[in-house]
Order: structure tokens, then sequence, then C-alpha cells
């Protein structure tokens, strides 16, 4: 659809001359309706959960009771758990544990937005060292944000390839 007819759509289904409203995610953002009561997601598996929590974040927010209803596409026991969590709790920040538990972070560089990343060390769902290494880096950044003590020059120098190497996604 034009853009032009998108926002007269949007703007009579916040009107209430229309009272279904049938989109792809990409509308999502626009959907701003106090009393907007139902949402279905179909293949609710594909979506991230933190894009879950946000499109039910879509309704119910006016004075009636409003529902959510994710449909999945895969009845995968992955699938089935990160649908579960999003039962479970409305905590963003819970939700995003347990996506980056469950589907992993996907590439910094590149295209995949989810799995696991190649780490010589360390394990993603080893929570407890990542927030000491996070931990570590705050006080870095904190100390010599430049890194340039001389104990930090050799980080300093593995830093500077990498982002000269950030634009290879090959």
């Amino acid at each position: 659809m034009p853009a032009s007819e998108k926002e007269a759509v949007m703007r009579q289904f916040y009107n209430g001359e229309l009272h279904l409203l049938v989109s792809t995610s990409v509308i999502e953002v626009g959907v701003d309706v106090p009393n907007s009561t139902v949402m279905m997601i179909e293949g609710a598996n594909r979506f991230g959960l933190a894009q879950l929590h946000q499109f039910r974040g879509r309704v119910g927010r006016g004075e009636h009771q409003s529902y959510c209803l994710l449909i999945a596409d895969d009845s995968s026991p992955e699938a089935e758990a990160r649908l579960v969590a999003l039962e479970q709790t409305n905590d963003g920040f819970q939700l995003a544990e347990k996506d980056l538990e469950l589907r992993g972070p996907g590439e910094f560089f590149g295209q995949r937005q989810s799995g696991l990343p190649e780490l010589k060390l360390a394990s993603l769902s080893d929570m407890t060292m990542l927030t000491a290494a996070r931990s570590e880096a705050d006080l870095l950044l904190q100390t010599d944000p430049f890194l340039e003590a001389p104990e930090h020059l050799a980080l300093q120098e593995r830093v500077r390839r990498f982002w000269e190497n950030a634009g290879d996604v090959s």
C-alpha cells in the first residue's frame, strides 16, 4: 500500500471507523489505539521474545480486558520454550535473558540474527561470567577509555584490528 493509504487506514482504525486491522509486523510501531483488545500473531515462533513482548504491549492499554494470541507454525521444543517464557512473565529484561539463552545473540557483524558465535573462552549462557566481564569492561572504560595505559596497549591493538575488519562479513 502507498504510505498515504496506510496512514488513512491507521487513522480509521484509531478513530474506531475500522474494527479490525490486519498487517505485517512493520506496522506494529504505529498501532497506538488504547481500546485495542486483541492481537493475534501468526508464526509467533519466528519472532524474538523482545519483539513479541513489544507486540503484546500494543493491546490492553485501555480499560477493557485484552488478549494476545500467539500462533506458532513450529512445534519444536525450542519454539515451545520461547512461547512459554513469554506466557510466564511481563518483564522485558527476563525475556531478553531467556531469548539470549535460547536463541543466542547472532552475529555482531553479519546477517545471522540468532545462534552462537564462535567464542574462544566463554559461554553466552554463563551469566555469572558475562556479568563479571561486563563489570570489568565498565571499570576499564571508566579508568582508561582509550586503552592508553601500557598494560592495555595489546588490547588497544586488538580492538583496532577488530574494527578494521568489521566491514568484512563474508
